[in-house]
């Protein structure tokens, strides 16, 4: 075998992608979360797609700092679902829906179910895509200089960025809910559908569109 032949073969075994192993667990038996892909680097490290069943750890990350970059991203999810009715988020849940997460799991799961039956995608991916879609990469801090405040742009961390995604998401579906003859759970697919083809007139990505408006303008 000559010398060409010998670095060619390396070569074409590494260009041959092996075919992708389905999960062990289907979340709520029907949808695969192996199939999702993450096109955002920057948030791959971040968004979780462990296999589970019921997208339920037990606060296992609790207290453990970073640690709920681990927790399944649908879970992340779920549990913003619970809070999102408050103005402002805190560490103790005291909101309308704090402490039901079963219900909150099952509005998920119905959420999936109607998303995939419009459009015949895996839900997972619409919900990841519709993340990144509606992460900010930039927003203003203020700086103190001279007794003056001055707002200046800065880069968003790929975590916070997840972390606002996820709440813009869940309180503009909760929004659209109020005085709304549709029920929540078509409130929630209307959100996630407009996220996930980067409509503005989705709440999640004006409120995008407006917070990189403003560090632009900051820079």
């Amino acid at each position: 075998m000559s010398q060409e032949e010998r670095i060619e073969e390396p070569h074409g075994e590494e260009s041959e992608r092996p075919p992708r192993e389905p999960s062990m667990f289907l979340l709520f038996g029907k949808w695969d979360p192996a199939e999702v892909e993450i096109k955002d680097i920057g948030l791959q490290r971040y968004i979780s797609l462990k296999p589970v069943l019921i997208p339920h750890t037990s606060g296992r990350h609790a207290n453990r700092r970073f640690h709920k970059s681990r927790v399944p991203i649908v879970e992340r999810f779920v549990n913003k679902l619970m809070n999102a009715g408050k103005r402002k988020e805190k560490k103790t849940r005291t909101g309308r829906g704090a402490g039901k997460k079963v219900r909150a799991i099952g509005v998920v799961r119905r959420v999936f179910e109607i998303i995939h039956h419009r459009t015949g995608l895996n839900p997972i991916q619409v919900l990841v895509t519709a993340i990144e879609n509606a992460a900010p990469a930039e927003e203003t801090t203020r700086i103190s200089y001279g007794g003056m405040a001055y707002p200046r742009s800065v880069d968003v961390a790929p975590q916070r960025r997840i972390d606002l995604a996820l709440r813009y998401l869940s309180v503009g579906a909760t929004r659209n809910a109020h005085n709304s003859a549709k029920s929540f759970e078509e409130c929630i697919v209307d959100e996630l559908l407009l996220a996930y083809k980067g409509d503005p007139g989705s709440f999640a990505i004006a409120r995008k569109d407006e917070r990189e408006r403003v560090a632009r303008s900051a820079r």
